[in-house]
C-alpha cells in the first residue's frame, strides 16, 4: 500500500486472495515435509541394511543433507503460510471495525467522507435560547473517548460525541491496518532462501530469527488460542478439535510451544521438537558463551542419535521436549509412550544439565531400560526426563545445605504435569506408569507425589541412589508401600549421607579424599528424610551390585547399566514392565 490508506481501499482488500496464497505455500510446505520423511525413512531403511561400502556411506550423507534442505523448505514455507493467514485475519478484523462504524453512521444519518471524517446534523438544545445546536464535522485521531466537554452555558451537540467516536474508530482501524501492512511486508521480505542447494548451520540461525518474527506477528491469530492454563486432558481435546491446516500452522510457528505442551500427543510433540531442535541449533550457533556451546554440543549429539540408523531391536526415539531455558531441557522417549501399555519416566539428579554427558549417559539409561523391559513386555516405553534445573556442582563441590528442597519442589510440579500429560494421551484404558528417580531426582519424584493426590496415573515408584525423598515412609508417596521400590548399592555413598553433612566434594572423592564426608552405617535419617533402604521406610528393596568401594562414585551411577550391574538393570526392567513380583529382594539396612 504505497498511497495513504483510506477506508474505501481497506474494504476492497480481498482477504480470500491472501487465504489462497497461504494455501499454496501450505501445499509446498506439506510436500517438502513428505519428501523429508521419505528420505529419512530410506536412510533408516533398506539402503543401509542391504548395502555396504564407501559409496553407500556417501549416498547416505547426501540423503541426510537433502533431508535437511527439505526441512528448511518445510519450515520457511510454513512460516510464509502462517504469516499470510495471520495477515488475512488482521485485515478482516480492521475491515469489520470499519463496517461496524459505517453501519452505525448510516443508522444515525451521518455522512462518512472518503478521508474518514464524519459530518453530523444539528441536535440537542442550547442552554441559553433552546435552539438546536449546529451540526459539524468530526475528524478522527484514532484515540476514541476524547470528546468536546461542556463549557459554561454551551452544551455539546450529542451528535458530535457519536460522530467523533465513529471517526476515531475508523482512524484507528486504518492506522492499525497500515502498521500491519508495513510490519508483515517487512517480515515477508526477510523470508528469503539462500541461493544454491546447501543449507549450512548459519542459515538455520537466520531461520530461527524468521520464526521469532513470524511468531510475534501471529500472536493474536494463533498464540492467544493456545490453552496454556488448561489441564493436559483439555489441551488434548483442543488439539484434536483443530483442523489439519491449523495444526500445521501451529507446528510451523510454535514448534517449541506445541512440542513442550503436556497433553499434546507424543507423535505431534516429536514432530514439533525435531523442527525446534534445528531452530535451537541455529540459535545457539550464533552465540559464543560457554553455556551456549555446551548446550549446542548436546543438541547436536541428540540430533545425531535421532538420525542414526537403529540397530535390530532398538526402540524408536521420540523427542518429547527440548529447550535452552535454565540448564537446558530435554525429554526423550524410547518407544511410543502413547501406544505402550507400560511407560516409565526417569528423573536424573545432581549435576545433570543439557550437555554431552546427558545426551550420552542419561539417554543411555532410558534406552537400556526400554530394551530390557521390552524383552519382558514389548509394549513398553522408557523416558529420560530433564524437565527441571537439577542442582549443579561448583568447582567440584555440591553443597547439600544450599541444594535444599527448592529445585526438587519446583521440578516436582513440572514432573507432575508431564506425567498427567502422559496419562491423558496414552491410548490404553489402564496403562502401567512408573516414576524412576535417581540421586537428587528421587527427591524430585518425592516432591511430585505431594502434589494433589500423588503423581497422576503412576502405579509404581523406583528410587535408586537416593539421598532421601522428602518423606519418612513409603506410604507417604501415595502409591502404596508395596509399589515403592528401592535400589541402594552398598558402596554408594549418596545413599548413606546423613543430615549432618554440610558439603561434599565429589571431585575430592574421585581423587580419594574423604574430607567433609560423614557416612551413615545404616541409620534411618538421610539428608532428605527417612532412608528409603531402611525397614522403617517400608519400601521393597531390590538387589543391586555393591559397586566399587568408596571413595569411587561408580556405585552411584551403574544402577541402569546391564553390563556393570545386570541384576539391578533387570529388576528395574521387571518393575517397569509390570512384573515386579519377579524381582530379587535385598535385606533392609
Amino acid at each position: 500500500m504505497n498511497a495513504p490508506l483510506s477506508w474505501g481501499r481497506l474494504l476492497k482488500v480481498q482477504c480470500g486472495e491472501l487465504d489462497g496464497a497461504a494455501d499454496g505455500w501450505g501445499r509446498i510446505s506439506s510436500r517438502a515435509d513428505a519428501a523429508r520423511d521419505r528420505l529419512v525413512g530410506q536412510m533408516k531403511g533398506g539402503l543401509h541394511e542391504t548395502q555396504r561400502g564407501e559409496a553407500v556411506d556417501a549416498a547416505l550423507a547426501r540423503m541426510k543433507r537433502l533431508a535437511r534442505n527439505f526441512q528448511y523448505v518445510y519450515t520457511e514455507t510454513g512460516l510464509v503460510r502462517s504469516l499470510l493467514n495471520s495477515l488475512a485475519h488482521e485485515v478482516r478484523t480492521q475491515q469489520h471495525a470499519v463496517r461496524s462504524a459505517l453501519d452505525e453512521a448510516a443508522a444515525l444519518k451521518f455522512t462518512v467522507h472518503a478521508d474518514g471524517s464524519v459530518t453530523y446534523p444539528s441536535g440537542g438544545e442550547a442552554l441559553a435560547d433552546g435552539r438546536p445546536l449546529r451540526g459539524g464535522t468530526a475528524w478522527g485521531d484514532g484515540y476514541p473517548g476524547i470528546t468536546t466537554p461542556m463549557h459554561g452555558l454551551v452544551a455539546a451537540n450529542p451528535n458530535q460525541t457519536a460522530a467523533q467516536d465513529i471517526a476515531d474508530r475508523i482512524a484507528r482501524a486504518l492506522r492499525t491496518a497500515a502498521e500491519t501492512d508495513w510490519e508483515f511486508g517487512r517480515i515477508l521480505r526477510d523470508l528469503r532462501a539462500e541461493a544454491g542447494l546447501a543449507v549450512p548451520d548459519s542459515v538455520w540461525t537466520d531461520t530461527a530469527a524468521d520464526a521469532s518474527a513470524v511468531r510475534i506477528a501471529a500472536d493474536a491469530y494463533l498464540r492467544d488460542n493456545i490453552p496454556f492454563d488448561g489441564t493436559p486432558a483439555e489441551r488434548k481435546g483442543w488439539w484434536n478439535g483443530l483442523s489439519q491446516e491449523r495444526r500445521e500452522e501451529y507446528l510451523a510457528v510454535y514448534p517449541d510451544v506445541i512440542g513442550n505442551l503436556d497433553g499434546i500427543p507424543a507423535l505431534v510433540r516429536d514432530t514439533a521438537n525435531r523442527d525446534n531442535l534445528q531452530l535451537l541449533i541455529g540459535k545457539l550457533e550464533g552465540r559464543d558463551d560457554d553455556t551456549s556451546r555446551t548446550q549446542l554440543a548436546a543438541l547436536q549429539e541428540i540430533e545425531r542419535q535421532l538420525l542414526a540408523v537403529p540397530k535390530p531391536g532398538d526402540p524408536p526415539m521420540y523427542l518429547l521436549g527440548i529447550g535452552d531455558q535454565g540448564n537446558g531441557r530435554a525429554i526423550v522417549s524410547y518407544g511410543n509412550p502413547d501406544a505402550s501399555k507400560n511407560v516409565a519416566a526417569y528423573v536424573p539428579g545432581l549435576n545433570t544439565a543439557l550437555d554431552e554427558g546427558f545426551a550420552r549417559d542419561d539417554l543411555k539409561r532410558a534406552r537400556d531400560t526400554a530394551i530390557n523391559a521390552r524383552d519382558i513386555d514389548p509394549s513398553t516405553a522408557s523416558i529420560a526426563w530433564l524437565g527441571y534445573d537439577a542442582p549443579q556442582l561448583v568447582d567440584g563441590w555440591s553443597s547439600l545445605a544450599v541444594t535444599g528442597n527448592g529445585r526438587a519442589e519446583k521440578g516436582g510440579m513440572a514432573f507432575y504435569g508431564f506425567m498427567e500429560g502422559i496419562a491423558a494421551t496414552n491410548e490404553h484404558d489402564d496403562p502401567h506408569l512408573t516414576a524412576i528417580g535417581h540421586s537428587y531426582g528421587s527427591r524430585t519424584v518425592g516432591a511430585a507425589t505431594q502434589e494433589e493426590d500423588g503423581i497422576p496415573g503412576v502405579d509404581d515408584i523406583v528410587l535408586v541412589g537416593s539421598p532421601g525423598v522428602g518423606v519418612d515412609r513409603a506410604e507417604d508417596l501415595r502409591v502404596g508401600r508395596d509399589h515403592v521400590f528401592v535400589g541402594a548399592a552398598e558402596n554408594d555413598i549418596v545413599t548413606k549421607m546423613p543430615t549432618g553433612v554440610e558439603a561434599v566434594s565429589l571431585s575430592g572423592l574421585l581423587q580419594g579424599s574423604s574430607a567433609g564426608v560423614i557416612v551413615d552405617p545404616g541409620g534411618d535419617d538421610l539428608w532428605f528424610g527417612g532412608n528409603p533402604a531402611s525397614q522403617e521406610f517400608g519400601a521393597r528393596r531390590f538387589r543391586v551390585d555393591d559397586g566399587p568401594r568408596f571413595p569411587s562414585l561408580a556405585a552411584h551411577s551403574q544402577y541402569f547399566d546391564p553390563k556393570r550391574d545386570a541384576e539391578s538393570a533387570r529388576n528395574i526392567a521387571l518393575i517397569v514392565s509390570g512384573h515386579s513380583g519377579n524381582i530379587t529382594r535385598e535385606e533392609f539396612r
